[in-house]
């Protein structure tokens, strides 16, 4: 039986930092982006408050930039070889991701079966934000039961990697889930639990879970 494993992006995949710090990062408002996780990590702000909020301080974002955060960021090491073995076994691997799908999405190239995160306009922006396409952490949880119907597997099958609260929902609906420079609050629900800057150690533990 296949198995589709399911990763999370930030502080998962990225180490240490968001993907809307390091787009932040790029038009010199990092601190600005921290405040923001910081805020929307608390529960003081919800994910649709926290896009607009983004939204606002890209004003003058391009394409350059997003290029620049995504080549520049400090990634986990062995990704795509992670899922180029993923996709050797036979099984499906996909990112599920609250952070901007114009980010997200650009991890199709580097091996993912599919890749999913909050829907932006396109980049440079020329419309708002839309509150209804800015996924939640229940959304990851639909996200992951459409890809099962998409790839013929059921939860039952499937491996979530994560760091934070916004990955709890997915973490109690699959069987396997690694808990990727995490805090204790979600390695204490993760069946598996990892410290490192390498994916595939990661990726090992839930290998051994088969």
């Amino acid at each position: 039986m296949a198995r589709l494993h399911l990763f999370d992006l930030d502080g998962t995949l990225l180490h240490g930092t968001s993907a809307p710090v390091e787009i932040s990062r790029q038009l010199g408002l990092e601190a600005e982006a921290v405040a923001l996780d910081h805020a929307v990590g608390a529960g003081l702000i919800d994910p649709p408050e926290y896009a607009r909020r983004a939204h606002a301080l890209w004003v003058e974002l391009t394409e350059a930039h997003v290029v620049a955060a995504f080549e520049g960021a400090p990634w986990l090491a062995r990704i795509r070889e992670v899922w180029a073995e993923i996709r050797r076994q036979g099984d499906y691997c996909a990112v599920v991701s609250l952070s901007p799908s114009f980010f997200v999405e650009r991890l199709i190239g580097w091996g993912a079966h599919a890749a999913h995160g909050s829907r932006f306009p396109a980049v440079p922006f020329t419309e708002p934000v839309d509150p209804t396409g800015v996924l939640s952490a229940a959304a990851k949880v639909v996200i992951a039961d459409r890809l099962c119907g998409e790839f013929g597997v059921t939860r039952a099958e499937c491996i979530a990697y994560g760091d934070s609260s916004s990955d709890r929902d997915l973490f109690g609906a699959v069987p396997i889930s690694v808990a990727v420079n995490a805090d204790h609050h979600l390695s204490d629900i993760a069946t598996h639990s990892y410290t490192g800057k390498d994916l595939w150690e990661a990726y090992e533990l839930a290998c051994h879970a088969r």
